[in-house]
């Protein structure tokens, strides 16, 4: 029964939530902010879809890259498959973290699609980021421990 209940779940979800947002976990961690991420509830959960399919499209792409850099540090064989939630996080939010730290100092992000457009201002691309330094911002990263 409960499978069945997923598989509902799963496909109301893409009904209300035609554009999930690549950094949904870190969004609804609060270790990361973005002005286009639209909050939805659905069946006691919530999801965060992006405002815009470009910037959408963008953010899965360095998700992606994010993860397959990260690959070695954090013991991930398979880059394609589902990672534990406390990996997915530490990408997430670590990669993030460690992008805004490169570019301004500070590891505050307060709008995902700024630090990107910022930062591609600045290196030219998704590809040429620096990757060695956000690496260690990603293995650094430790996600707030439940009740605090």
């Amino acid at each position: 029964m409960s499978e069945y209940n997923e598989d509902a779940y799963r496909d109301a979800r893409k009904s209300v939530n035609p554009t999930p947002c690549a950094f949904e976990k870190g969004v609804l961690a609060r270790c990361i902010a973005c002005s286009k991420a639209e909050k939805h509830l659905l069946a006691e959960r919530e999801t965060i879809n992006c405002a815009d399919a470009a910037a959408q499209s963008r953010c899965m792409e360095l998700k992606t890259l994010l993860r397959g850099q990260s690959a070695f540090a954090l013991r991930i064989t398979a880059t394609s498959s589902p990672l534990p939630h406390a990996k997915e996080l530490k990408i997430q939010c670590g990669g993030l973290k460690g992008l805004q730290k490169s570019l301004s100092g500070s590891d505050e992000v307060a709008d995902v699609t700024g630090l990107i457009d910022a930062s591609v201002a600045r290196h030219g691309g998704l590809e040429t980021f620096p990757y060695s330094e956000i690496v260690q911002s990603v293995v650094h990263f430790e996600a707030r421990r439940r009740g605090h």
